[in-house]
């Protein structure tokens, strides 16, 4: 698929990339280049080929979801500048 010159400015607008004048023909030969790769990427067969995410087939580790405070609380609270009744105490905003 061969660009035009209107259509690399474009590209280069909305990426927000300052292209010089003089940096377009290259700029189009490049694109339309790559271009040409991907349409011949599209030839390829792919029937049968289950996608994958990576090259290793692995399962994530897993924890169990459980709700816990640390085991510690009092050195939580050892690094507050203020706390009440267990917890950390702090200016009221909201009047």
């Amino acid at each position: 698929m061969a660009l035009d010159q209107a259509t690399v400015a474009k590209i280069a607008h909305l990426a927000r990339i300052k292209l010089p004048e003089e940096a377009v023909p290259g700029m189009q030969q490049e694109l339309s280049s790559i271009l040409t790769w991907v349409e011949q990427l599209e030839t390829v067969d792919t029937d049968g080929v289950e996608p994958m995410t990576s090259v290793a087939h692995q399962g994530l580790r897993r924890r169990d979801d459980s709700v816990a405070d640390g085991g510690y609380p009092e050195r939580v609270l050892a690094n507050a500048p203020d706390s009440q009744a267990g917890f950390y105490a702090v200016p009221k905003v909201v009047e």
